[in-house]
């Protein structure tokens, strides 16, 4: 019986965990559509959402923390917790990356006609895809797919690298508008921060999974 509990309690996390990852999902998808529209309305919104994402990883961390106290797991069972952990952290700073952006959009002037802001949405709609990913292999626990998302960051990195470069070549044509571009480089870094968050949850799915964690070089039985 008490196994049956703790297999219940512990599946009721990872619907808790899964249900905030849906939730900053949307936080990500409504920071694009404010970023490629420049609609300050839905920027307030993401912008000033933090309470309900705190609230979430309160309760979540209340959650882990009442399963090590009361079932004392062992071994995988709690590995899998600790996991949950780390990966919790890293969801709820996805949300935060999206509040810092949008509270970018809410105060900057960005300059709607700039190409760079097409390429700094582009990045961003491919991090929203590792952190989709991310959360997939969450569930499936697929240590192959958790790989490829760590792989993908490399993609954003690339992306994040040409846009500092291209951000810099307008400032130096403009210099007079270079607080208007500087809010481009300080998005785009946040975004940057986004991919690294997806690849801390791919990651900790593989510690999971394996007990061997990619950065780590560490093994568990």
């Amino acid at each position: 019986m008490p196994r049956k509990i703790f297999d219940r309690e512990l599946a009721s996390l990872i619907t808790q965990m899964t249900d905030m990852g849906n939730t900053v999902n949307q936080r990500i998808e409504d920071t694009i559509a404010a970023l490629r529209t420049m609609d300050l309305e839905k920027a307030a919104e993401v912008a000033n959402g933090d309470n309900e994402i705190d609230r979430l990883e309160h309760n979540i961390e209340k959650m882990c923390m009442n399963l090590i106290a009361m079932q004392q797991p062992i071994a995988t069972d709690l590995r899998v917790i600790a996991a949950c952990l780390k990966i919790l952290t890293d969801i709820e700073r996805e949300a935060d990356q999206c509040a810092d952006i949008c509270d970018i959009l809410t105060i900057g002037e960005l300059n709607t006609n700039s190409l760079a802001i097409t390429h700094v949405v582009q990045m961003l709609e491919a991090a929203h895809d590792m952190f989709r990913r991310a959360m997939d292999v969450f569930l499936s626990r697929d240590v192959e797919a958790a790989q490829a998302v760590c792989e993908s960051d490399d993609i954003v990195d690339g992306m994040f690298s040409k846009i500092i470069l291209e951000v810099c070549g307008i400032i130096t044509q403009n210099p007079q508008n270079v607080m208007r571009e500087v809010d481009l480089l300080f998005i785009s870094k946040y975004i940057e921060r986004m991919g690294d968050h997806a690849t801390n949850i791919a990651e900790w799915v593989i510690y999971m999974e394996t007990g061997m964690h990619p950065d780590l070089n560490t093994k568990e039985s």
